[in-house]
């Protein structure tokens, strides 16, 4: 960071045959930044530019968007090197130097921040561009592009005011394409948006280019904290400390003609993994043109144009020599970064220049692919193909596909821009969308092209559907990005915003609110809903998988109480059933009278007899489940949350009891009204209710032991059932209601004639428990750490209120994350270390265990790694993802202990 005067360095240089910086450096850099360094100094045609460092962003917001003193001299000596790298000058009138400038944060955010091109433009320096491209329609296009995009970034003026002065002069003189326009009408439209600059500012649109450069600066460095890019962000976890670097490039021009042209493709497919070149190029256009999908792009390679059924011909047809150049490059870029390359290029008269590469974007199927295919060919470990991929994108594999032989009625067909199927209620707009999902309604996005602005609606919609835009288009990217179904570019649609519609070729019209289906696999548009069946578990998912299990430390169990959840964590490879929550059980038909019986029962007696109406139900409930689980643990939670919950609210219900239970409706009100507690997550819950009424945690207790001497004796796997003991707070509660569940195992194996193994342990959910987990250890043979009680006990927040201002305190860096959804490491983590260490100091082999919703979350996973716990339990669904999380954190926990 110093130079040899001991002065910051604020600006990195790149090209002309050397680069300052490296890949290595992205966290100053920004990646791209150290991927233009890293292409410039591997020999790649880069064009020539520099860095400003993220340093900078730091300073700029920490100082009151000023800069460091010495950061325009830097930028001065960085500027004068591309003016002889180029042999042109800034802001010269016969050979003006024109720059890019686009910004470039250390994890890619495409689309979210701010970008200007041709800056360096003005009434003068337009002349010398004339000239030198001897191309004036090619100037002038160039100039106003400069001019509106300058002017939306740098000087807040709507891009709407620009639209329409475009769309006036084409509807006079009757063009419908852009491309209609001549030099004198791209003279006069100049003319027009300088104009329209002055009236919206009252001052002149700015002439002097190092202002403009300046400007331009500070605009990339405001759009830091823009809203979609603050919204970005807090979707992808990326911290605000980070900022955003500054790349300032020599423009190079897809738009000279048609022997020049820009494109983005990827070193595989990005949607499937396939090992096959991919991408879109366009002839004589400008990269924006590519991704905002403003004009329908060609295919790269003969097979892509194939596969869509274009009558565009691909590059590799047209330019084959550069095409040809191209794949030498991709090959070259996917073996120097070892993994899935996303590149953009600009071809200019005929010469290849690449202008970024970056760690490609990928769907979960395609990135289980490309992890293994990788590993396969050689080209990564194992180790690494495990770490390539993000556990919680597995939840994308687990989204339903359309059922192949479902009927169903296709209207429209679009590109397969992101896989996956989804069906819900049509809306055109981001704010829509996120007003119908709180309603409760699922909604597809309905765009002609989505943009930045819209990353809100887009993340709560179930599937986005464009008519513009190509399979590399701002929506194909974000939604694969997401996981989102995503069907682009369906141009046979055409939307009508105002009317909150939009007609199909044929004329069907589908109203605002009416059910569609898409495809993203496809690029079908269905019309209402459809079938859909959940795909298989196979494949690169198995492969992927067992390299994981062979790698982790900790076991991975679900929580599930009943067959259908048993079954499906078994499917997903869980180990075992963490936590079954028997009151679940409980509110089932047939059974829930049974238990309100229980409850408004006078006496001991009465809850007995209501109790044994239960216990071939339950004991059928645990037979179930040991059965599925074959010999694999099973913890049962004994009950745990306050009476007054299984107890009718309506007065409907309160007749039924009543008439149940032989009493008059008021005995039912008066009962409720006695368990009614002011705050009844601290109230007589848990274990509390097993010493106040023992014969509950008796009867469950019966249940689960005739159950698993059933099994058994039926020659089934031989069941260990580990009891948990919910609420514990001290050692005492503890020791009353071990003693409720041992005498009942002695009294149930004694009628049996057998004996059995099993465990009792016990929940830590209460601060006190974890700071006197040494003395609870001496009646626990396992803890299992409830930490969504835990965190509400710990941080004295509920769960179910503290949404709307959870939110406030994570933008104001309270929380850096949700602490139900990311364990809080700093207060409960502490608390769940204490209660470890403590808890084997007294007991060596005490298990320890983790059953909150953080068992399925990986950063909670790398958490519960380094505390030393055995096993973390999640929801069946999430049991793919806490393996391949726990086989990355054995892998970090292992890696960290080796430097």
């Amino acid at each position: 960071m110093k130079d040899d005067g001991a002065i910051t360095k604020w600006v990195y240089t790149f090209g002309g045959g050397s680069a300052e910086g490296t890949a290595k450096m992205k966290n100053l850099l920004g990646g791209k930044g150290a991927n233009l360094a890293e292409m410039a100094g591997l020999g790649l045609p880069v064009p020539p530019g520099f860095t400003i460092t993220t340093g900078v962003c730091t300073y700029y917001y920490a100082h009151g968007r000023t800069y460091p003193e010495d950061l325009e001299r830097q930028l001065k000596a960085a500027l004068s090197g591309l003016e002889k790298i180029m042999d042109m000058q800034f802001g010269d009138a016969d050979n003006p130097l024109l720059v890019s400038v686009r910004s470039g944060a250390r994890a890619s955010m495409p689309g979210m921040m701010d970008t200007i091109l041709n800056l360096g433009l003005n009434d003068t320096t337009i002349h010398g561009l004339v000239r030198r491209s001897n191309d004036e329609r090619f100037a002038w296009d160039s100039y106003r592009r400069f001019i509106q995009m300058y002017s939306n970034v740098v000087l807040n003026i709507s891009q709407h005011n620009f639209e329409l002065i475009l769309q006036h002069l084409k509807d006079e003189k009757g063009y419908k394409l852009d491309t209609d326009l001549v030099a004198n009408d791209w003279q006069l439209i100049v003319e027009l948006y300088k104009k329209r600059v002055q009236e919206e500012l009252g001052v002149p649109f700015p002439q002097e280019v190092t202002k403009q450069l300046w400007g331009a600066i500070s605009a990339v460095f405001g759009s830091w904290m823009n809203q979609r890019a603050i919204t970005y962000r807090r979707l992808n976890e990326i911290p605000e400390s980070w900022g955003t670097a500054v790349n300032v490039q020599c423009m190079v021009f897809g738009n000279m003609g048609q022997e020049s042209a820009t494109g983005v493709c990827f070193s595989r497919d990005p949607a499937t993994g396939e090992n096959t070149f991919y991408g879109e190029y366009l002839a004589n256009a400008q990269g924006e043109d590519v991704v905002a999908g403003i004009r329908t792009p060609q295919q790269i390679t003969i097979s892509g144009r194939n596969k869509q059924n274009s009558s565009l011909l691909s590059m590799e047809e047209m330019m084959p020599e550069l095409y040809g150049k191209l794949y030498d490059i991709r090959s070259k870029l996917e073996g120097h970064y070892r993994d899935l390359q996303d590149m953009e290029f600009t071809i200019q008269q005929g010469r290849l220049w690449m202008l970024q590469t970056r760690v490609g974007k990928r769907t979960a199927r395609a990135a289980l692919k490309i992890a293994v295919d990788m590993a396969k060919e050689g080209l990564i470990t194992r180790e690494e193909a495990v770490q390539r991929v993000d556990p919680m994108t597995l939840d994308q594999l687990l989204h339903p596909t359309i059922d192949p032989q479902a009927q169903k009625s296709v209207i429209a067909h679009g590109l397969p821009a992101s896989p996956g199927a989804a069906s819900g209620q049509v809306v055109f707009s981001a704010e829509d969308a996120e007003s119908w999902v709180k309603a409760g309604k699922k909604v597809i996005l309905v765009r002609v092209e989505t943009s930045p602005e819209d990353i809100s609606g887009m993340h709560v919609s179930e599937g986005i559907l464009t008519t513009r835009g190509g399979m590399t288009s701002h929506a194909a990217v974000v939604a694969r990005g997401m996981g989102t179904p995503c069907v682009a570019g369906a141009g046979e649609i055409a939307v009508n915003y105002k009317a909150h519609i939009f007609l199909t070729k044929k004329n069907l019209m589908v109203k605002e609110g009416d059910i569609v289906t898409i495809d993203g696999s496809t690029g079908e548009v269905i019309l209402g809903a459809v079938s859909m069946i959940q795909p298989k578990m196979t494949g690169d998912f198995g492969t992927l998988m067992e390299w994981a299990d062979s790698l982790r430390t900790m076991k991975v169990r679900a929580n599930a109480e009943t067959p259908a959840d048993a079954a499906t964590a078994r499917k997903f490879g869980a180990e075992g059933i963490g936590l079954c929550r028997t009151e679940h059980m409980f509110f089932e038909p047939g059974r829930i009278i049974a238990v309100r019986e229980m409850i408004l029962a006078k006496d001991e007696d009465g809850r007995r007899a209501a109790l044994l109406k239960l216990l071939p139900f339950q004991r059928k409930d645990f037979i179930d489940l040991f059965t599925i689980m074959q010999g694999l643990p099973v913890t049962i939670r004994l009950l745990d949350p306050p009476l007054h919950e299984f107890l009718p609210h309506t007065d409907a219900e309160i007749v039924e009891v009543a008439k149940a239970a032989g009493l008059e409706p008021s005995i039912v009100r008066e009962r409720n009204a006695h368990l009614r507690e002011s705050n009844p997550m601290l109230g007589h819950r848990g274990c509390r209710l097993g010493i106040t009424y023992p014969e509950i945690y008796e009867i469950q207790a019966r249940a689960i032991f005739e159950g698993a001497i059933t099994v058994t004796e039926k020659g089934g796997q031989p069941v260990i059932p580990e009891i948990m003991i919910p609420l514990v707070g001290t050692r005492k509660e503890l020791e009353l209601t071990k003693d409720i569940i041992v005498k009942t195992a002695d009294a149930v194996c004694t009628a049996a004639g057998t004996t059995l193994q099993y465990q009792v342990g016990t929940m830590i959910e209460l601060p006190r428990a974890a700071l006197r987990a040494d003395e609870i250890a001496n009646g626990a043979e396992f803890f299992s750490f409830g930490t969504n009680d835990l965190t509400q006990t710990t941080l004295g927040m509920s769960r179910d209120d503290s949404a709307p201002f959870l939110e406030i305190y994570r933008t104001k860096n309270i929380y850096e994350k949700d602490p139900f959804a990311t364990l809080d490491t700093d207060g409960v983590g502490e608390l769940l270390r204490i209660a470890s260490e403590r808890g084997r100091q007294t007991r060596a082999d005490l298990k320890l265990g983790i059953c909150g919703e953080h068992g399925g979350d990986p950063d909670s996973i790398m958490f519960f790694q380094k505390a030393g716990l055995d096993y973390v339990s999640c929801s069946p669904f999430r049991v793919p993802i806490a393996r391949l999380a726990a086989a990355q954190a054995a892998l970090g926990v292992r890696d960290e202990s080796q430097k």
